[in-house]
């Protein structure tokens, strides 16, 4: 048993692959009964000092605590599209997000915007299943679409129900549909999208090691909440 001094770790540069790099030389394990000792009564101290300030624990009592559960700002459990105050979607299909993906867990569909704009979002596939949450799809966005959401409970017996599309509409980002005046044309932009609709597994269409649902393809409806 054993024990490292964080404070004699060492800073040095080395060639790794031919590449000059900076590493952490951990200096050896201190061993013994003493280090051993020392190592149980850091432990016994650290219990000791959260019996008598509680209000430091920082284990969560989930799922009793779900009603007060607090999260850290940074912290990212699902891949979200933002929307503006109408309720439109800011993504404009520029497949950005979906070229910094580094191991391909989001596939962007792109329509025509018809008359209000060039280019339109039809659907953005997202496989919760592979991601790795590194955030990289919301740092390469450059309108600002995406979001990585706190909503962690998405526990699931079947791999399949990982895989969906984002987007509740297919149509116009929102800038583009602000510009037209006329509420029925911008609702005539806008077809509903299927949670599970279009090229998922669920869905009937096989991906890289999930297999398809043998199932008639859904035909999009209209999901609760959508505009």
């Amino acid at each position: 048993m054993g024990r490292v001094d964080f404070k004699d770790i060492k800073h040095e540069q080395r060639v790794l692959a031919g590449k000059t790099v900076p590493v952490a030389v951990t200096p050896r394990i201190k061993r013994g009964i003493g280090g051993a000792a020392k190592s149980l009564l850091d432990g016994l101290a650290l219990t000791f000092n959260y019996l008598v300030h509680p209000s430091k624990v920082v284990t969560q009592q989930y799922p009793e605590n779900r009603a007060t559960l607090k999260f850290p700002e940074r912290y990212r459990a699902m891949l979200s599209l933002a929307r503006d105050g109408s309720g439109y979607h800011l993504c404009t299909a520029c497949k950005m997000c979906e070229r910094a993906c580094p191991n391909a867990s989001i596939k962007v569909i792109s329509r025509s915007g018809g008359t209000l704009c060039k280019n339109a979002l039809d659907r953005y596939i997202w496989r919760m299943d592979s991601c790795v949450f590194c955030n990289a799809c919301v740092q390469a966005c450059p309108f600002g679409a995406l979001a990585m959401t706190h909503d962690f409970e998405n526990a699931v017996y079947d791999r399949r129900l990982l895989v969906f599309t984002l987007n509740t509409y297919a149509g116009p980002h929102a800038a583009a549909m602000l510009k037209e005046a006329d509420a029925a044309v911008r609702k005539q932009a806008m077809e509903p999208r299927d949670r599970y609709g279009g090229p998922v597994p669920l869905n009937g269409h096989p991906l890289p090691n999930i297999r398809p649902l043998p199932v008639t393809p859904v035909t999009d409806k209209a999901e609760e909440g959508a505009p």
